[in-house]
C-alpha cells in the first residue's frame, strides 16, 4: 500500500471519528454553548429536497424532514436574514446570522421548501436558471446522473466510444476522460447534442416516480414561489453551464438572458447571480456587473483580491452525509471536518 493511500485512509478514519465524537457531543448536550455563543455570518447552500434516498443520484440533495431540522435549529440558535439584509450586514450582534440559497431550480423547491419558508417564516434566495426558457425540463448535469443509473453500458457519441465506470461514470475508451468532465469543459451545444442521442433511450417522463430529483420549476411556480415576501429570485445561469470555461461573450450572453427570463415571469429586478458549480474569473465578475448583477455568489474566493471585492460572497454547501449536529457545527465554524 502507498504512501498517498495511507495518508487518505488516516484521514478518514479521523474525519469518521471526528463526527462521531462531534455526535456524542450533542447527544450529552455538550454543544450548546458553542451554538449560543458563536457569532458571526453564513450563507449556506441547498439544492434539491426529496422524501428519501437523498444521495441516490447525486451529492447535493436533502431530505425534506432534514432541512427541516435545520429550520428548526436555525430558529432556535439564529438570527436568519435575507439576501438583501446579508449584503446590507443588517446582522444580529446576539446570535449567529445565517442567510439560506437554494441552487439550480428544482421544482422540489417549491414542492418542499416553499412551505416550510412560510412555516417558519425564514428567508431564503432561489438561484434559478433559463433552461425552461430553453425548452428543456431538466438540467443536464441531472440527465448525465440518470443515465449513469439507467442508461446502456456503452454508446458512440463525436466518433468516441463511452462505456460505463461504475464508479464514476461514463468514460471515453480513447482518452479516459469521464464524459461529465469533458460537457462541463464546453458550452451548451455538447451537452445538447448528448440529449438528443440519449433521451430515447432515457426518457425523463417515464421517471415521474422520481421527478423529485430532476424536475425543474415552471414559470408558474417560479411566480407563485416570487410571490411570497420572503422568497428572493435569482439567476444560476441559462444552461447551467460552467460560465468560466466558455467565451466571456457567451457567458455574458447566458447571464443576460436568464436575468430576462426572470425578470419577465416575476416582474421584479433580478440582482443576484450565484455561478454554477462556484466557478468564476475576474473577467467574469466584471461581466457579470456589466449584465446587471450587483450580488454575486460563489463557493469559496479563488483569488486573493476577493476579500475585498463588494459584489462577492462565500457560501458553505450542506454535506447530506452527516448528522444535524455535525452540519450546524461546521456550518458555525465555516468548514468540515
Amino acid at each position: 500500500m502507498g504512501k498517498n493511500m495511507l495518508i487518505k485512509i488516516y484521514h478518514k478514519v479521523r474525519r469518521r471519528s471526528g463526527y462521531a465524537f462531534g455526535d456524542l457531543k450533542g447527544s450529552l448536550s455538550l454543544n450548546k454553548s458553542l451554538f449560543r455563543h458563536t457569532r458571526g455570518a453564513r450563507i449556506v447552500v441547498y439544492h434539491g429536497l426529496c422524501e428519501a434516498s437523498p444521495t441516490r443520484f447525486n451529492s447535493l440533495f436533502l431530505r425534506a424532514k432534514t432541512f427541516e431540522r435545520h429550520l428548526q435549529f436555525y430558529r432556535k440558535y439564529c438570527h436568519i436574514v435575507s439576501l438583501e439584509e446579508y449584503y446590507a450586514g443588517k446582522f444580529s450582534k446576539d446570535r449567529f446570522n445565517i442567510c439560506i440559497t437554494f441552487d439550480d431550480g428544482f421544482a422540489n423547491n417549491y414542492k418542499y421548501a416553499l412551505p416550510l419558508m412560510n412555516k417558519y417564516e425564514a428567508p431564503m434566495t432561489f438561484f434559478i436558471t433559463g433552461i425552461r426558457d430553453a425548452g428543456y425540463d431538466f438540467l443536464w448535469n441531472d440527465f448525465l446522473a440518470f443515465l449513469q443509473n439507467y442508461g446502456p453500458p456503452e454508446f458512440s457519441l463525436w466518433d468516441d466510444l463511452f462505456y460505463k465506470d461504475r464508479r464514476r461514470g461514463y468514460a471515453s475508451i480513447k482518452t479516459g476522460v469521464l464524459l461529465k468532465d469533458r460537457l462541463r469543459e464546453g458550452d451548451f451545444a455538447e451537452k445538447a447534442e448528448m440529449i438528443k442521442l440519449l433521451k430515447p433511450i432515457l426518457m425523463m417522463k417515464d421517471k415521474g416516480q422520481e421527478a423529485d430529483y430532476w424536475l425543474q420549476m415552471t414559470p408558474d411556480e417560479i411566480k407563485a414561489l416570487s410571490a411570497s415576501p420572503l422568497a428572493t429570485i435569482g439567476c444560476h445561469g441559462y444552461y447551467h453551464n460552467d460560465l468560466s470555461k466558455i467565451s466571456l461573450p457567451a457567458a455574458e450572453e447566458e447571464m443576460i438572458r436568464s436575468r430576462e427570463y426572470l425578470g419577465r415571469i416575476i416582474d421584479k429586478r433580478v440582482n443576484a447571480l450565484a455561478f454554477p458549480y462556484g466557478a468564476y474569473t475576474r473577467e467574469l465578475l466584471e461581466a457579470a456587473k456589466r449584465a446587471g448583477f450587483d450580488q454575486l455568489l460563489a463557493l469559496d474566493w479563488l483569488f486573493p483580491e476577493d476579500a475585498t471585492e463588494d459584489t462577492l460572497r462565500q457560501r458553505l454547501v450542506v454535506n447530506p452525509y452527516i448528522s444535524v449536529n455535525n452540519q450546524m457545527t461546521a456550518i458555525l465554524h465555516g468548514k468540515y471536518k
